[in-house]
């Protein structure tokens, strides 16, 4: 799918994600969204003698409850209708670069060339040190932990939700924001690469117009001066910096030590050869920085390009895989539960499998690990269990909300858990057995309550989402494993 269809099913995930008690969406909604999509996806695909896709049937359904959720709130259609980002930095930048680069002879003295100009080496300079930087950036990847504000900024734009529109509605708004930007990086990381590469081009664009332009007008005073670097030095220097220059253009003159020498402000200098000098550095500044930085632009412009028209956005979550399930596309579901010193019976094992129906699809299955013990190193709890096998959309750890979390225990287990499972860790927190053991005792309520808030603390400490489950009766809480769980999108 493209950005766009992307944008609109993260957008309505995260609205459904976030609308639990469906104050926003009713289940009448949901299903003639679900029910709407499946047949325009159907006839989509009979027109193009296709096969139904899930990206076919996740665009139409994002489009009916846009469409939907537009015609009940003004506000909300017009911020479906804001175009996201900072859509013209990306061209602003490369002509703001290139005007600078053209007024770059007003910093230097604009009747001159100096031979060892410092704005000048100072374009080559840094874009040497870049190309650099790219090179040991690309042989040593080091890993990101996160996108910067400005990343965030020119993803989603002004990252404020409109007023006036419903609590749920509100929630999933923000939720979108933050999760769009951090979805979108790749692809903003791409335009702005782009964009920088671009800017390079065009700032040393500009300092070459601005050579030729002023020389028009202007009879060139060539020379150097320097404290430290006496004649010898300053030609090795330009030796080898122009060398590139020469080789490409044979018709572009060499220079000797001599001509360095009578070159020296306030040693004879002579205006006679800036003709020589300007086409020396504008053969430098094309060579050494207007060509690679747009060949690098063009890279990241095909990059950009492709992430735009092939969104990389996960269909194996949780969300996703349950409205496959919904028109038979793709394999089931598979719920992976790891037991942390809990036993399940033969009711609460039923009971983990209607979860899974409900959360996961109604074609979903359950991989119930065994139970790992108190205090056991989670390295041996766990040695027969692949925590890289393919095929699972979900690892979940069920933990009894009778237990009271421990850092050296259930939190060792969690962390060990987290660094290894690649799609990450979602904890379930059976309530049923506390509620038998507390009974209907005065305050029970509020001891569950108080509990489950110790719990889900805990978990998000270690980095793992928490759901308040009740085993023997899989209906009293709504779960949605989509709702904050840590897939590889989301890191």
């Amino acid at each position: 799918m493209n950005e766009q269809v992307a944008r609109n099913v993260v957008l309505v995930r995260a609205i459904e994600t976030a609308d639990v008690a469906h104050t926003v969406l009713s289940d009448d909604d949901r299903k003639y969204a679900t029910r709407s999509a499946r047949e325009l996806a159907a006839w989509q695909a009979s027109d193009s003698k296709t096969a139904v896709t899930q990206h076919h049937f996740l665009q139409q359904r994002a489009e009916q409850i846009i469409k939907r959720l537009s015609e009940r709130s003004p506000a909300f259609a017009a911020f479906v209708r804001r175009r996201p980002g900072m859509t013209g930095i990306w061209t602003a930048l490369p002509f703001i670069a290139f005007l600078t680069g053209a007024a770059l002879d007003r910093i230097a003295d604009p009747h001159r060339v100096d031979l060892l100009s410092a704005p000048l080496l100072l374009i080559i300079a840094w874009n040497l040190l870049v190309y650099l930087g790219m090179l040991v950036w690309a042989v040593i990847p080091r890993k990101r932990k996160g996108g910067s504000p400005l990343l965030h900024r020119l993803s989603v734009g002004k990252a404020a939700v409109p007023r006036k529109l419903p609590s749920a509605l509100s929630d999933g708004v923000a939720h979108y924001l933050a999760d769009w930007a951090v979805l979108s990086e790749p692809l903003t990381r791409a335009r702005l690469a782009r964009s920088f590469h671009l800017a390079a081009a065009g700032f040393a664009l500009g300092a070459i117009a601005s050579l030729y332009a002023r020389g028009l007008l202007t009879q060139y005073v060539t020379g150097w001066e320097s404290t430290f670097l006496d004649a010898r030095q300053v030609h090795s220097l330009l030796s080898w910096l122009f060398l590139p220059a020469m080789n490409v253009f044979p018709f572009l003159q060499g220079f000797s030590l001599a001509e360095i020498e009578q070159l020296r402000f306030g040693s004879g200098g002579t205006i006679a050869s800036g003709e020589r000098w300007v086409h020396l550095y504008a053969a430098t500044l094309l060579l050494l920085v207007v060509l690679p930085r747009l060949t690098l632009a063009i890279f990241a412009g095909l990059r950009a390009g492709r992430l735009k028209r092939r969104f990389p956005l996960d269909l194996d979550q949780p969300y996703f895989r349950k409205l496959a399930d919904s028109i038979g596309a793709g394999a089931p579901a598979l719920l992976r539960v790891i037991p942390y010193s809990y036993t399940l019976d033969e009711a609460r094992d039923r009971g983990l499998w209607a979860l899974a129906a409900k959360s996961l699809g109604g074609q979903a299955r359950v991989q119930l690990r065994p139970t790992a013990g108190y205090g056991v190193e989670p390295k041996d709890a766990l040695r027969d269990t692949g925590l890289d096998e393919g095929g699972v959309t979900v690892t979940a750890v069920l933990f009894s909300l009778a237990a009271t979390p421990e850092k050296e225990n259930h939190g060792a287990f969690l962390d060990y858990l987290a660094k290894r499972v690649p799609r990450g860790v979602a904890v379930l927190l059976d309530e049923s057995a506390f509620v038998e053991r507390i009974g209907d005792q005065p305050g029970s309520e509020a001891r569950v309550l108080e509990r489950s808030a110790l719990w889900r603390q805990f978990c998000s400490f270690h980095g793992a989402p928490a759901h308040v489950v009740d085993l023997l009766q899989p209906d009293k809480h709504p779960l949605e494993f989509g709702a904050g769980l840590k897939l590889p999108e989301l890191r």
